[in-house]
């Protein structure tokens, strides 16, 4: 699996590329929102950035069920290459959102139930980098760091229904696709939401190849 996503990079790296390209013109042609005016265009970078971030701790904990199961070091170097690019994507999510709630809102930040949850989920999975980095060489680490990306996936749902838990007792809004909007703003945020994964899978490919590289060198530099 893992000689087949490094391989693919190139190809998935165009797409993304062309993808973007599309998104940019769509934001851009999309119309204005009356209230928050030119600002909400924010949300075609925001939203978007947040099915990655969620793909990548999804896959950290695929990379240690199958590290897990098999001792195999590539699931490993999986889970940590999709985490760190999770870690990315989840960071770009929490710098655009408060440019977007200082217009909306007045505020920077507010600890609401959404942002707060959000942000919770970040620290888990820069914690689970660290971890990591700290496991190289540890058969013992390497499985402790597994088990802690798992259930890091726990707080993905309460992030994502943390706005319906709260019982309308947040300032974070609804995701705009259940009350509907302009065909023009929803294609530009379907697109957006398109170009970012694959942008993420690219990225993945890339670190993925970087990890290869690390142990290879790692190995080679170790006591016989």
């Amino acid at each position: 699996m893992e000689d087949r996503v490094i391989r693919s990079a190139r190809v998935i790296g165009a797409i993304a590329l062309v993808l973007l390209g599309i998104w940019l013109a769509l934001a851009w042609n999309a119309p204005v929102e009356r209230t928050q005016g030119i600002v909400q265009k924010i949300l075609y970078a925001h939203v978007p950035c947040w099915l990655p971030a969620y793909l990548g701790f999804i896959l950290t904990a695929v990379g240690g069920i199958g590290f897990l199961a098999t001792r195999d070091e590539r699931w490993d170097r999986f889970a940590f290459s999709a985490a760190e690019v999770g870690v990315f994507f989840c960071t770009l999510g929490l710098l655009t959102g408060p440019i977007w709630a200082k217009q909306a809102w007045g505020h920077w930040w507010v600890w609401d139930l959404r942002l707060t949850s959000a942000l919770v989920l970040w620290f888990i999975y820069v914690a689970y980098l660290f971890l990591r980095e700290f496991a190289v060489g540890s058969d013992a680490a390497r499985t402790l760091a597994s088990v802690y990306g798992i259930v890091g996936t726990a707080m993905i749902p309460f992030v994502y229904y943390s706005v319906d838990i709260a019982g309308g007792a947040t300032l974070h809004p609804e995701n705009p696709a259940r009350h509907g909007m302009p065909a023009a703003m929803g294609w530009a945020l379907i697109v957006g939401l398109t170009a970012f994964s694959v942008l993420f899978a690219y990225f993945v490919a890339r670190r993925l190849d970087v990890a290869r590289l690390e142990a290879q060198v790692e190995q080679r530099e170790s006591p016989a």
